[in-house]
């Protein structure tokens, strides 16, 4: 009589549930970032960005970003980006954002920085937000981690170059023509600061509850396949 041994048994269900999981698992996008002067201390750097659209029901309708160390929001200024969008500088950072785009459409769009900070890289935690509210939080400053922060490595400063005078700070009461950007529901910080998103549990970068259910019933289903084969072999072979 025929008999599939236990280790081999395993083997097979561990394959069948690791092809389910990678079936179901989708690939993760980001956010981009790079520069025309991608060097420490360069001045009037146009740095632009790409935020990859990861939602198929919703469009992007805004992304808000927290400068690094060094970039002011007064030393940001907008350069283009899509159709109708506005540029707000807040105290920490600025917000670039309007009408959703078509869903499956990247948002791209530059800014010119007065000067670039005397660093070997540069991280621009970005929060991408979507017309149905859904947020993707990029901020993890770990490049292998599963939502990090867009990144610019920059070069060496060039010879005799100085840092500027930095501008003056935005005024952290926005006046009523130049609003702050109003929180969604899916942020759950109380200012809907970018920042201190930072610390906050990142619900939106894991597998929904659909993808897990999906995945646990492969596996179930692997498993299933499995055991009747072996009834099937040992009852043949009796």
């Amino acid at each position: 009589m025929s008999r599939i041994t236990l280790p081999r048994l395993s083997v097979a269900v561990a394959a069948a549930a690791t092809a389910v999981a990678l079936t179901a698992v989708p690939a993760a996008a980001h956010t981009e970032v790079e520069a025309d002067k991608a060097q420490a201390l360069a001045e009037n750097v146009t740095v632009t960005f790409h935020a990859e659209a990861e939602s198929d029901t919703s469009g992007i309708k805004e992304v808000r970003v927290v400068l690094p160390a060094g970039i002011a929001p007064a030393d940001v200024t907008y350069k283009k980006g899509p159709a109708g969008w506005k540029f707000t500088a807040g105290k920490d950072g600025y917000s670039v954002g309007g009408k959703a785009l078509k869903t499956g459409v990247s948002a791209e769009y530059s800014v010119v920085v007065r000067q670039l900070p005397d660093a070997k890289e540069v991280a621009f935690k970005t929060l991408q937000t979507y017309g149905d509210g859904h947020v993707d939080r990029w901020i993890e400053l770990d490049e292998n981690g599963e939502n990090p922060a867009p990144t610019l490595e920059l070069k060496a400063a060039a010879p005799g170059a100085k840092p500027v005078v930095p501008s003056a700070s935005v005024d952290e009461s926005p006046s009523p023509a130049d609003p702050a950007p109003t929180p969604t529901a899916k942020e759950t910080t109380p200012a809907g600061s970018p920042q201190a998103a930072d610390t906050a549990k990142d619900d939106d970068g894991g597998l929904s509850a659909a993808a897990w259910t999906g995945i646990g019933a492969g596996i179930l289903v692997a498993a299933a396949a499995v055991v009747f084969a072996v009834r099937r072999r040992g009852g043949a072979g009796e």
